[in-house]
């Protein structure tokens, strides 16, 4: 180790979420040594954010040891441009959702003039599970974040996928199911991979599958308003079929895109992240044989379906703390 990096041996990560901001202070080895967090809301412009965000993170920085030991920070969040260091026009961020916002460089301004880079929440998750997880080692690999929608973070080579735009890597808005019967979607279109397969996906499967059909369910027993893919998750593994049928139907459709995305890039893995995973094999198995029943021969056999391997309270962090480290020269 050099002396610059005996030096500056941490990296600052920022997972940046429509709710709440989390801030980890991160060494190489992916360990968190000090954590803060401030609501991302409630703020009508973005240098009122950023001064809060700057207030709650000297206190940390200063028990690592003060900002000359850090070396950079990254910066995981919703319309995040790598290319331009920008957040453009995020729905769901009351301060960058009529326009675009330079995060990176107010950040850098404001803490002694650090490289600052942004990135997605997914691929910020295909970063931290090269850097620090399962990926380690792999140069093509996808990673798809199955949570509140369905993100996708696409390495190819060793590097990470951007397009010509900063945008690209959008498997979730994949059209599964076209024409009219197709889901809406909030993209704004309709079928996609995220109106199905998602936490909120999975319920909506639920509702139909309920209001469809006279069988019995434990999901009976709840308003169907209130249902979410974590009482499917119950209910499957309480041995219910109409939510094991459920989680057929998602890990089918999610199978069979994979058979596509494989198509164009070859991965070697697939790692599948987010709250949906916990469910386990109710939802890989599915996802496993439609894969295999609908995958190009000359592919059959060669991909890895793999879970992350992060612990999901700071994942995201660490996710935003790697793209911290690959700016670094």
């Amino acid at each position: 180790m050099n002396e610059q990096q005996t030096m500056k041996p941490y990296v600052i990560g920022l997972d940046l979420g429509g709710t709440n901001s989390v801030f980890g202070i991160v060494d190489a080895r992916g360990e968190i040594k000090a954590t803060t967090a401030i609501k991302t809301g409630g703020f009508k412009t973005a240098e009122e954010y950023v001064d809060a965000a700057v207030d709650a993170l000297n206190v940390i920085i200063e028990q690592v040891g003060g900002l000359s030991t850090i070396k950079a920070m990254g910066i995981g969040a919703p319309n995040a441009n790598y290319y331009n260091g920008t957040i453009e026009f995020a729905p769901n961020l009351p301060w960058a959702h009529n326009g675009i916002v330079p995060l990176g460089k107010m950040f850098s301004e404001r803490l002694g003039n650090i490289p600052v880079a942004l990135t997605n929440d997914a691929n910020a998750a295909a970063l931290g599970e090269m850097v620090y997880g399962v990926a380690r080692g792999m140069k093509n690999f996808i990673v798809i974040t199955l949570g509140t929608g369905v993100g996708s973070g696409i390495v190819v080579n060793g590097q990470l996928l951007y397009g010509s735009d900063g945008f690209a890597g959008e498997l979730g808005h994949v059209t599964m199911v076209r024409g009219a019967e197709g889901r809406s979607c909030g993209c704004g279109r309709t079928g996609c991979l995220e109106a199905y397969c998602s936490a909120t996906g999975v319920a909506r499967t639920a509702r139909e599958m309920l209001a469809n059909s006279t069988r019995p369910s434990l999901l009976r027993e709840m308003n169907p308003e209130d249902i979410t893919s974590l009482d499917v998750s119950i209910a499957a593994g309480k041995g219910d079929e109409l939510a094991n049928e459920i989680y057929q139907f998602t890990g089918k459709m999610l199978g069979e895109a994979c058979a596509d995305f494989t198509a164009f890039s070859s991965p070697e893995a697939f790692i599948f992240f987010g709250g949906m995973v916990k469910a386990g094999e109710l939802i890989m198995k599915p996802i496993r044989e439609a894969y295999d029943a609908h995958v190009m021969p000359i592919f059959r056999g060669k991909a890895q379906f793999l879970v992350s391997g992060l612990d999901g309270a700071s994942a995201a962090v660490l996710g935003a703390s790697a793209v911290g480290w690959e700016i670094q020269q």
